[in-house]
């Protein structure tokens, strides 16, 4: 169990457990009245957004049937129970039509969010439930991008955490798809170490301006840096 300052995260029934990318992205993320968390796991960022966000109603689906019933058990036990629902689903299959019968969906989310697969070409987790959550065969870059195309609202923000090495291809796809980078954090563990994660945002209009920073978890003794401490006050006990 994962126990932060206004919920917990039981994680024993999912393949994927609580780490500092979702952190990360929960906290960074922007949001709106409706948010969807693609690949929730846990639901740790949807209660996440939930949190940050006091009148978003949130959406977590997920591939794996197990992680939905152990994120819906998270939700049940948060204080954002009331705007927090979880659904069995691929993003493939989440016809945007469905959106049409619950009317806080219905004119697109405003906000998505993913901590996507991301590992395309290594040897595959003799876990199951593992590698389908850490591959991309289950949710290539094109079918996530083909995904926010159908459900993200016109000045709607996509946001994301990819590894330094995935970011070329993970932004080509997004041009591809008609999106616009609007901004880039790439974070590092420390100073004198290069930078492993990316923080993206995407829109589908050219933005006026472009936020790229770097950043660190931590400061040269090993303490929480000024920037992570900040971004995540609100979580970390």
């Amino acid at each position: 169990m994962f126990t932060f300052k206004q919920f917990r995260v039981e994680q024993d029934r999912t393949a994927m457990k609580v780490g500092t990318d979702g952190v990360l992205l929960g906290a960074w993320a922007e949001g709106g009245q409706a948010i969807l968390d693609v690949g929730t796991g846990t639901g740790l960022i949807a209660l996440m957004m939930a949190q940050r966000f006091e009148k978003a109603e949130v959406l977590g689906i997920d591939i794996d049937r197990d992680a939905c019933l152990q994120a819906r058990d998270n939700v049940l036990a948060s204080p954002f129970a009331a705007r927090v629902s979880i659904l069995h689903s691929s993003l493939q299959a989440f016809d945007a039509t469905a959106l049409t019968r619950n009317d806080k969906w219905g004119s697109g989310f405003d906000a998505i969010v993913a901590n996507p697969p991301y590992f395309e070409h290594s040897l595959k987790n003799p876990d199951a439930g593992r590698a389908t959550a850490r591959h991309s065969d289950s949710l290539p870059f094109a079918d996530l991008f083909g995904g926010v195309g159908r459900l993200l609202a016109d000045n709607g923000v996509f946001s994301a955490i990819v590894p330094t090495e995935s970011l070329e291809h993970f932004c080509a796809e997004a041009v591809f798809s008609g999106f616009f980078l609007s901004r880039r954090y790439d974070v590092k563990t420390t100073p004198n170490k290069p930078a492993k994660r990316c923080l993206v945002a995407f829109r589908r209009h050219r933005p006026e301006s472009f936020d790229r920073r770097e950043v660190c978890l931590q400061d040269a003794d090993g303490n929480r840096s000024e920037w992570y401490q900040a971004l995540t006050e609100a979580f970390y006990l």
